[in-house]
C-alpha cells in the first residue's frame, strides 16, 4: 500500500510517497514553504500544490502541528488562530477530492520511529521530541501511543514556555551556539525525565541530523538518540497513521 505522506511544519512543508508495509519513502520528498499567514485557506492552497505535484489521486496522509480532538484542532499551533476547531481532513477534502487521514505532526514523527526506527521494541515509557519552529512530542508506553501530548509546552523555572526557550527556531533567532542550545536542552530532558521517567528520548526534527554537536550537552541518565528517520519520520509516520 502506497500513501502521500505530508508533514506540515511551521516553516516549510514536505511530501513524498511512502510505502506503508516498509516505512520507507518511494519517491523524492517534494517540499514547498509554509504559506504566510499560514491561514486554513492559504494552506489549503498548499496542499493542492502538493497533490497536483505527485499527480496523486489516492489516500494522503498529513502530520499536522496542533493537538486534535475528534478529529478539530484544538488550537492554532504555530500556524494561525484561525485553524481553532477546524476539521483539518474535511477542509483538505473538499479542496483535493482525495481521501485524508490527519494526526499531530509530533505523533506521526513517532509513529515512524515505534513500527521502525528507534523506539520499535522498547519496553517502558518513550519520549520523541521533535524539534523545529516550536517543541512537538509523542509519548508511548509498551508500544501504546497516547495522543495529542504537549510537552513542549511545559514552563520552565523562570516561567517560559520551553518552546519559547528551547526549540531550534530560538536557537537560531538568539543565534546560540550549539553549545548554549544544548544546555538549555539539559534543563528541558532532565525536566522530561523527572516527570516521566523513560526508558528513551528520541530527538526529531531538523536537528536530528545534527545531535553530536550538543548531545554531550545533555547530562541525564536516560538513553537520548537520533530519529532513525530523521527529518523523514513525519512524512513515513502520517502515512502509517492510516494503516493504525
Amino acid at each position: 500500500m502506497q500513501v502521500l505522506g505530508i508533514d506540515i511544519g511551521g516553516s516549510g512543508i514536505k511530501a513524498a510517497v511512502v510505502a506503508v508495509d516498509k516505512g520507507i519513502l518511494v519517491s523524492e520528498r517534494f517540499r514547498v514553504p509554509t504559506p504566510k499567514p499560514a491561514t486554513p485557506n492559504n494552506l489549503a492552497k498548499a496542499i493542492i500544490e502538493m497533490c497536483n505535484h505527485f499527480d496523486w489521486k489516492g489516500v494522503v496522509a498529513c502530520g499536522f502541528p496542533t493537538p486534535f480532538y475528534q478529529g478539530k484542532c484544538l488550537t492554532g499551533g504555530n500556524l494561525h488562530t484561525e485553524w481553532k476547531g477546524v476539521d483539518v481532513a474535511a477542509l483538505f477534502k473538499e479542496a483535493t477530492g482525495n481521501e485524508f487521514t490527519v494526526v499531530n505532526d509530533a505523533d506521526a514523527a513517532g509513529l515512524a520511529e515505534l513500527y521502525f526506527g528507534a523506539a520499535r521494541g522498547v519496553k517502558g515509557t518513550v519520549i520523541m521530541v521533535t524539534l523545529g519552529t516550536g517543541i512537538g512530542s509523542a509519548l508511548f508506553l509498551d508500544g501504546k501511543l497516547l495522543p495529542n501530548t504537549e510537552l513542549g509546552h511545559l514552563y520552565t523555572d523562570k516561567g517560559i514556555l520551553f518552546e519559547k526557550y528551547t526549540s531550534d527556531f530560538i536557537r537560531k533567532k538568539e543565534n546560540l551556539s550549539r553549545k548554549k542550545w544544548g544546555k538549555r536542552l539539559h534543563t528541558y530532558f532532565q525536566h522530561l525525565e523527572m516527570l516521566f521517567a523513560p526508558s528513551l528520548i528520541i530527538i526529531g526534527g531538523g536537528a536530528s541530523k545534527k545531535i553530536h554537536k550538543f548531545i554531550d550537552q545533555i547530562q541525564v541518565s536516560v538513553p537520548i538518540v537520533a530519529a532513525k528517520a530523521q527529518n523523514d519520520a513525519g512524512i513515513i509516520g502520517a502515512a502509517l497513521a492510516v494503516k493504525k
